[in-house]
């Protein structure tokens, strides 16, 4: 899925900074657009208290009330 967003000029130059980072330490040259999804999965993974909403609330099976 493709996804757009608006950010600063300071954040742009910051993501540009470090995909340059990841390309010096892994040499691998990649864009920032590509470690986005990484980083923000990594930074959800990370939010305890959004995993802890965000689980899946069990579903009982029917007739389990009584």
């Amino acid at each position: 899925m493709k996804l757009s967003f608006t950010c600063s000029a300071s954040l742009k130059a910051d993501l540009g900074h470090c995909a340059a980072l990841h390309a010096q330490t892994y040499g691998e040259a990649v864009d920032a657009t590509t470690l986005i999804p990484h980083m923000l999965e990594a930074f959800m993974a990370g939010d305890r208290r959004f995993r802890r909403t965000s689980k899946p609330q069990a579903v009982k099976p029917r007739g389990a009330d009584n």
